[in-house]
């Protein structure tokens, strides 16, 4: 299913990309300066959103399928010699403590093993002032709520692990972050079980 997975994910991902998501990526992510650490970079669509404050830029991607995707697209960024690439999970980081100025995770802490322990790791990697930048679907609390809990488990077979009804800002800030910044854009209009997002820097 990985395989799969990732042969179709920038092609299932095109038209949100387009409507807003894209955007949304720039807009969170062109500030960020320093060290920095993306999380579950996938096939790397996150690379041409990075500005220049950038140093250096570690990313790391368990799927071998989207791993060379990544590495492939990496060698066309304009960040391509301060890229490094990681075959590592956000639960088991191999990186010291306090080595980032900030961690970022779009669309990835949905599908993460356990959640918790991959925020513990982020805050352990994050240096004193770091910052998290992250992009997640979320639960709706509306009425869809239901209709995401009903779909939750073949969309998790479907999509390489991806859990719809994770409450993942209630998570952040049980880690022992705090929201700087905080938004619940609509990710796809059209599409009732992928209804929010939660967009936003957290600080330790």
């Amino acid at each position: 299913m990985g395989v799969l997975f990732a042969t179709f994910y920038d092609r299932l991902m095109r038209s949100a990309e387009r409507r807003s998501l894209g955007r949304l990526r720039h807009h969170l992510l062109s500030p960020l300066e320093g060290d920095i650490l993306e999380l579950g970079a996938g096939t790397g669509a996150n690379l041409e959103h990075y500005g220049e404050g950038v140093r250096n830029l570690t990313l790391t991607e368990p799927s071998a399928s989207m791993r060379s995707r990544l590495e492939r697209k990496a060698r066309e960024s304009e960040h391509a010699e301060r890229v490094r690439i990681h075959d590592a999970r956000a639960e088991t980081l191999p990186f010291e403590d306090a080595s980032f100025d900030a961690v970022t995770s779009t669309l990835v802490l949905c599908s993460v093993r356990d959640q918790a322990k991959a925020l513990q790791e982020i805050r352990r990697v994050l240096r004193p002032d770091g910052v998290l930048a992250v992009i997640e679907h979320v639960r709706h609390d509306g009425a869809s709520r239901f209709l995401q809990h009903s779909l939750d488990p073949v969309w998790r077979l479907c999509a390489d692990g991806c859990r719809l009804i994770r409450q993942t800002g209630q998570a952040i800030e049980d880690a022992g972050f705090r929201f700087e910044q905080r938004t619940s854009p609509a990710l796809e209009p059209g599409t009732p079980f992928l209804r929010e997002l939660l967009v936003g820097r957290a600080v330790r």
